[in-house]
C-alpha cells in the first residue's frame, strides 16, 4: 500500500496517476473528500480505499504493516488564510503524528513544504538546513511550513528515510478546484477565452517593471517525477527545493498561454490587491543543486512546452491528468 495525503488535490492526485502509470494500484487516498469538484480528480484512478483525514490514524493503527511508503502531501494551501489555529493544526500538528507514524512503522516518508518559507527571499532560495532558522515568511502558511521544517530537523528520532519538499510555483492540471489560489496559467487561460484580454497585477516595487516580477514556475508532471525518484531512492534524508531552477516573468508565462490558444497576446495591469500587496514576493528561484547532487537527472520541462501540454491537452479539452 501506498498512502497519499490530500489525494484528491492538484499535486496529490497528480501523483497518483503517477504511481498507476508505474503499476502502483493499492493506493490509499486520504482527503476531507467535501469538495465535488475536487472528486474529478480522482475519477479513473486506481485506489484501494479512501480514507477521510479525520479517520486516518485510526486506519493506520490497523494497517500499518502494510505501508510500503506515505506521501504527505495534504495541507491547508491558501496564502491568505489568517486562521492560525486552523494552520496549526492541519500544517504542523496533524503533520507531527504522521511523522511520529512513520517512525513507530518503520514507513519512509515524503512531506510537502514550501517555497513560501523563504519569504521576500531576502535569505536568498537556497535549502540550506542552516538557513532555516533565518527565513522570514510572508504568510501564516508560509510560517507554518517552515516551523515544520524546522520541528523536524530539531527531531533526534526520524523516519529512516524523509525528504521535505519545497514545492514552487506549480502548474498544470487537476487545479481546477484551486478558485483564487490557482495557477496564472489557469487564471490566464479563462480571462483570455472569456475576454480575449490578461490583466496582471501591476508591480508596486520600482526594482521590477509591470509585469516582469519573476517567480520560478514548475510543471506539476516534473514534480511528481521527482517524488517517484524519492520514492525509489530512499536515501539521503533532507529538505529539497522543487522548483525548474529558472526565474521567469509573469508576462512569459501569459505570452506563452495566449501562444497556446493561438491567440495574439492582449496584456494589461491592475493594482495588486491591498490585502496581499505587503506580502507578494517578486523573484523566486529555486537553487536545485542539492537534489541534483543525489542523482535527479531529469531535465525540468521548459515554460513554454508545460503551458502548452497543459493548455491544448487539459484546458481545451476539460480534461483531468
Amino acid at each position: 500500500m501506498i498512502v497519499v495525503t490530500g489525494a484528491a488535490g492538484f499535486i496529490a492526485s497528480c501523483l497518483v496517476s503517477k504511481l498507476n502509470k508505474e503499476g502502483f494500484n493499492d493506493i490509499i487516498a486520504v482527503d476531507k473528500f467535501d469538495i465535488p469538484d475536487k472528486e474529478r480528480n480522482l475519477e479513473g484512478k486506481s485506489i484501494s480505499q479512501k480514507v477521510d483525514r479525520n479517520n486516518f490514524f485510526d486506519w493506520l493503527d490497523q494497517n500499518a504493516k502494510h505501508v510500503e511508503f506515505i506521501f504527505h502531501l495534504g495541507a491547508r494551501t491558501d496564502t491568505a488564510e489568517f486562521d492560525y489555529k486552523l494552520l496549526n493544526q492541519l500544517n504542523l500538528e496533524y503533520s507531527k503524528k504522521i511523522w511520529q507514524a512513520c517512525i513507530d512503522n518503520q514507513i519512509p516518508l515524503v512531506y510537502a513544504s514550501s517555497a513560501a518559507t523563504y519569504g521576500s527571499g531576502d535569505e536568498g532560495y537556497d535549502d540550506d538546513h542552516s538557513r532555516l532558522d533565518q527565513l522570514q515568511p510572508l504568510n501564516p502558511y508560509g510560517v507554518s511550513k517552515n516551523e515544520f521544517d524546522k520541528w523536524a530537523l530539531a527531531q533526534e528520532q526520524k523516519p529512516f528515510f524523509w525528504a521535505g519538499l519545497k514545492f514552487f510555483n506549480v502548474y498544470g492540471p487537476n487545479e481546477y478546484h484551486k478558485g483564487r489560489m490557482a495557477s496564472v496559467v489557469l487564471h490566464a487561460y479563462k480571462q483570455i477565452t472569456k475576454t480575449g484580454k490578461m490583466k496582471l497585477f501591476r508591480s508596486h516595487n520600482p526594482n521590477f517593471k509591470d509585469g516582469e516580477q519573476l517567480r520560478d514556475f514548475v510543471f506539476v508532471k516534473d514534480v511528481i517525477e521527482v517524488c517517484y525518484f524519492l520514492m525509489n531512492h530512499r536515501l539521503d534524508s533532507a529538505i529539497y527545493n522543487l522548483g525548474s531552477g529558472k526565474a521567469r516573468t509573469f508576462f512569459d508565462l501569459v505570452s506563452a498561454t495566449f501562444k497556446a490558444l493561438d491567440k495574439k497576446a492582449d496584456i494589461g495591469f491592475i493594482d495588486t490587491p491591498e490585502d496581499i500587496r505587503d506580502k507578494y514576493q517578486y523573484f523566486t528561484e529555486a537553487n536545485m543543486t542539492k537534489l541534483k547532487s543525489i542523482g535527479y537527472s531529469k531535465p525540468f520541462t521548459s515554460l513554454e512546452e508545460g503551458v502548452e501540454d497543459y493548455v491544448k491537452n487539459y484546458l481545451i479539452e476539460n480534461k483531468t491528468f
